[in-house]
C-alpha cells in the first residue's frame, strides 16, 4: 500500500501546487485561515483500506488505541441456547409444586448443572443448592421453582444481528471478551498508516526534542513512525528525503520560517507541490501543507511549542484521517470558567496553555506567544481562542482541551 492512495479521488486542480513563494528574507504576505487548512487536508487525504486482523493479536495493541473501521454484529443468538444462570439442580418446575421444608418432594429427574451450562432437555428451572436436600441417591426439593426460575433463555443477552459495537469504537478488554465469547475470531480495524518524521532543524530547533514529542504523537494517533534525520539546511537532502517511497504520509520539522536556511517549503516544492505555506495559527504560522512523492504532507515549525500546536492542529488530523479515526482533537472537552482574560489578537486562531485552580478555574499558564515547552508541561490542558476573538474576560465560560486524556 503506497503513500499515493491517500490522495486518490481529489480533484487534480485540487493538487495543482502553488507558486513556491521564498518567504525567506521577505515575510509572508497572507496566511490561510485554520479553516482552510483543515479542508485541504480533509480533502487530500483519505482513510487507507482497513485491515482484517484475528483477534488474538489484538491484545497486545489495544494500548495504543485500535479502532474498528465497521460495525461488528452479533452472528448468533447469545446465549445460543437455554443455560443455568446459578449452579443447582435442573428441574422441571411442576415437578416443585408445593415443595417446602416440611413438605419435601422427590426429583427424580433433576440433574446437577452449574452456571453456564446448557438446560437438560425437560428441565425450564435451576433450583439453588440451599433448596433441596439429598438422601443418598435421592434429591428432595424444599422449596417450589417458578418456569425459568434460575435460567437465562436463548437471545436474553443478544439477539441474532444485533449492532454490538459500532464503526469508529474503540476497542476495549471486555469487547475482545464478548467477541471470542460469541465466536467472531477477526474483525476489521483502521490501518496503522506509514508516517515518515523528517528533522529538517539543526541544533537550534533542538530535533532531539522533536523526534520524541512527534514520535509520541503520531503513535497516540494510531501512526508507525519512520524517524529521520535530524538532516541539515541542504534543499536537494531534503527534498530526497521527503520523495522517497515507503510511507502513507511525510511530516517534517524545522526550516519552514522566514531564515535563510528556512528551505524546507522549497524542498517540499522540488519533491512534489508545496499547496499552502503559512497559517493564521499562533504559535505555529509557519506551518505548510502539500504532496512529497504522491503522498499528502504537513510542514511543522521548528520551535517545539510551535510545533506542538502545528501538529496537533494540522498534522495530527492527517494522520487520525489516514487510520479512519475521528479527524478532531483527540483531547476531552471540558467546560470550565476563566480566572483572569485570556488576551488574543483578531485574525489568528491562539492555543492558549492553561491549568486548574485548586477551586476548579483556569488560569493561563503561558501565552501564546512565549515559546517553549515548559508552559506545555504545566498545563492541565488548552483553550483555543478563535481567529475573529479578541479573547476571554475573567469569569467567561471556555472549552478547555484536557492534555492528559481525561475529563479533569
Amino acid at each position: 500500500m503506497t503513500a499515493a492512495r491517500a490522495g486518490d479521488g481529489t480533484a487534480n486542480s485540487d493538487r495543482r501546487p502553488c507558486s513556491a513563494t521564498d518567504v525567506r528574507g521577505r515575510g509572508f504576505s497572507s496566511r490561510a485561515a485554520l479553516p482552510v487548512m483543515e479542508g485541504w487536508i480533509d480533502a487530500a487525504v483519505a482513510p487507507l483500506p482497513p485491515l482484517a486482523v484475528p483477534l488474538a493479536d489484538l491484545a497486545a495493541t489495544l494500548a495504543e488505541g485500535v479502532d474498528l473501521a465497521a460495525p461488528v454484529t452479533a452472528p448468533g443468538d447469545w446465549p445460543p441456547a437455554d443455560r443455568a444462570a446459578r449452579d443447582g439442580v435442573a428441574v422441571a418446575s411442576s415437578d416443585t409444586l408445593g415443595a417446602g421444608s416440611y413438605n419435601p418432594v422427590p426429583l427424580p429427574g433433576a440433574v446437577t448443572v452449574a452456571a453456564g451450562e446448557p438446560m437438560p432437555p425437560g428441565t425450564d428451572a435451576v433450583l439453588p443448592v440451599e433448596a433441596m436436600q439429598t438422601d443418598g441417591p435421592f434429591v428432595e426439593a424444599l422449596g417450589s421453582a417458578a418456569p425459568g426460575e434460575g435460567v437465562e433463555r436463548q437471545g436474553e443477552g443478544l439477539r441474532a444481528g444485533t449492532v454490538l459495537l459500532k464503526a469508529g469504537h474503540r476497542l476495549r478488554p471486555q469487547d475482545l471478551g464478548l467477541l471470542a465469547a460469541l465466536g467472531i475470531d477477526v474483525v476489521h480495524v483502521g490501518a496503522r498508516p506509514r508516517v515518515r518524521i523528517v528533522l529538517a532543524g539543526g541544533p537550534r530547533s533542538g530535533p532531539e526534542t522533536l523526534g520524541a514529542m512527534l514520535a509520541a504523537l503520531v503513535a497516540r494517533d494510531g501512526g508507525v513512525v519512520e524517524l529521520v534525520g535530524p538532516l541539515p539546511a541542504d534543499r536537494a537532502a531534503l527534498a530526497a528525503a521527503y520523495a522517497a517511497p515507503g510511507a502513507d504520509l511525510l511530516i517534517s520539522a524545522g526550516r519552514t520560517g522566514v531564515g535563510e536556511d528556512d528551505v524546507a517549503p522549497l524542498a517540499l516544492a522540488d519533491a512534489g507541490g508545496l499547496a499552502l505555506h503559512g497559517v493564521a495559527l499562533r504559535p505555529g504560522d509557519s506551518a505548510a501543507l502539500g504532496w512529497a512523492g504522491g503522498m499528502p504532507a504537513v510542514l511543522l515549525p521548528g520551535e517545539p511549542m510551535a510545533c506542538l500546536t502545528a501538529y496537533e492542529l494540522l498534522a495530527g488530523r492527517a494522520v487520525r484521517r489516514l487510520g479512519g479515526r475521528d479527524p478532531a482533537l483527540p483531547h476531552p472537552a471540558v467546560p470550565a470558567v476563566t480566572v483572569r482574560k485570556l488576551v488574543s489578537e483578531i485574525g489568528c486562531t491562539e492555543l492558549y496553555r492553561v491549568r486548574r485552580t485548586a477551586d476548579g478555574l483556569v488560569e493561563p499558564v503561558a501565552s501564546p506567544h512565549r515559546p517553549g515547552l515548559a508552559g506545555a508541561v504545566l498545563a492541565d490542558g488548552f483553550v483555543l481562542i478563535p481567529a475573529d476573538s479578541e479573547g476571554f474576560p475573567a469569569g467567561a465560560t471556555v472549552t478547555l482541551r484536557c492534555f492528559d486524556g481525561t475529563n479533569l
